[in-house]
């Protein structure tokens, strides 16, 4: 499997006004830096998408304009649209840290060397980051919450982590 080349930064809201600004959720580690990365581009490398302006709009929120969005309409039409940059535009992770889309294309084993399988997405729902892995003997993928205590060792020069599953837990019928 191939490493992504593209890596989000963020993802566009529902317009903020009528003159053409829009809500943007912002990946990066300091929110307002997702201005500083020039040029985005969305999923397919289509659409090339200049910020204009980020400022903060509540605790988790950004206001961003868009160059050639100048009304409501316009910023309608960028709702959900994702933001990407390309992978080697951003600067090299510290020794102990890694991008989430370097973990994609990883091999997913135990501590004792069993392959469970092959990292193919990162997720994330609300309630935190979760490894979607598609496992060697083939069938549906596997979701493990990404936790220290779930996965204690990502080696992305190695290319693979350790996974110790949870313990199942059934839930009661009421």
């Amino acid at each position: 499997m191939t490493k992504p080349n593209l890596v989000l930064l963020g993802r566009f809201g529902a317009p903020h006004g009528v003159r053409g600004e829009i809500r943007l959720q912002s990946y990066t580690a300091d929110p307002l830096a997702i201005g500083w990365y020039g040029p985005l581009t969305d999923r397919f490398g289509a659409k090339r998408l200049r910020l204009l302006s980020v400022r903060p709009q509540g605790k988790d929120m950004l206001v961003a304009r868009v160059e050639g969005v100048a009304d409501r309409a316009s910023a309608e039409a960028l709702t959900g649209v994702e933001l990407y940059t390309p992978r080697d535009s951003l600067p090299a992770p510290d020794e102990d840290e890694f991008y989430l889309a370097d973990l994609v294309g990883l091999r997913a084993e135990t501590r004792d060397g069993e392959w469970i399988g092959v990292v193919v997405a990162v997720r994330n729902f609300g309630a935190g980051d979760i490894l979607e892995v598609a496992p060697q003997a083939g069938g549906e993928t596997l979701l493990f919450p990404f936790t220290k205590a779930v996965v204690p060792v990502v080696s992305v020069s190695e290319g693979r982590l350790i996974i110790e599953a949870p313990d199942e837990i059934e839930a009661r019928e009421e």
